[in-house]
């Protein structure tokens, strides 16, 4: 099934190749912008702590959770509160992901057929969180313009599943800050060009010595009232991570 976190040109180049007719030099800048974006997101490693507030029209939750990324193909994320999911965890790597439930006390390896499953009761899909595809190897890249997101100029790109890729989304389209490389707007459709939710990329500030979008915010567009924010608490990039470190072992006993 086609479908909840960016090597860059110089700035110079970027110009350069947008002003430039042709179809190839466009998808080239598109890809490379986007690139920059996910680089800057993830950093080689990060560490973080977060909360994530689920809004509905007649009640919130909330929930405290670490997370743990090295590159594109690394993550683990622990949920700390409330108490009733505390120690529960998810652990990808590479192209599997695996679920620990503390209070069974088993892992469960979840399938591809869940990535479009709500993720702890949130407005995130599983693919939101833990990113099983990839915007930079599993799409297609299209620059369609600039436009202006919450003041502030953004690229516009088109996000088109390859053919051979194995993801959630039919399109997806980004808009990506042009002074800070930050993803400022995310927009998700179906196969069937139906726009399914919008994440919004939002109080921008300096967090681990660089700068962030320290909130996300998912909205889904057929249900009034419902909204996901996530908040980073706390970021740490390029810090040293072993790859044994997400293992199902310490799945298991990750504190």
């Amino acid at each position: 099934m086609k479908t909840k976190s960016f090597i860059p040109l110089a700035f110079i180049a970027i110009i350069f190749l947008f002003l430039l007719s042709g179809t190839a030099p466009v998808q080239d800048s598109a890809k490379s912008i986007i690139e920059k974006a996910d680089n800057k997101r993830l950093g080689k490693t990060s560490t973080s702590t977060m909360s994530l507030k689920i809004i509905r029209p007649k009640w919130e939750r909330e929930i405290e959770l670490k997370l743990w990324t090295k590159g594109n193909d690394f993550m683990m994320i622990l949920i700390t509160d409330p108490a009733r999911d505390k120690g529960t965890a998810f652990l990808k790597r590479g192209d599997e992901i695996y679920n620990w439930i503390p209070r069974i006390e088993r892992s469960i390896k979840l399938p591809p057929s869940s990535m479009l499953q709500s993720w702890m009761g949130s407005d995130f899909t599983n693919d939101d969180l833990v990113k099983q595809s990839s915007m930079v190897k599993d799409y297609e890249h299209a620059l369609i313009g600039k436009e202006e997101i919450s003041g502030r100029e953004a690229y516009k790109i088109l996000l088109e599943p390859k053919e051979e890729a194995s993801v959630v989304w039919g399109k997806v389209e980004a808009w990506v800050d042009v002074e800070e490389s930050l993803f400022l707007k995310l927009a998700y459709y179906d196969e069937e060009g139906k726009l399914v939710n919008t994440l919004l990329g939002k109080n921008i500030k300096t967090m681990g010595s660089r700068t962030v979008t320290s909130l996300l915010e998912i909205t889904p567009t057929d249900e009034p009232g419902n909204r996901t924010v996530l908040e980073y608490q706390s970021i740490e990039f390029d810090k040293p991570i072993d790859d044994a470190f997400f293992s199902l072992r310490n799945l298991k006993n990750i504190k």
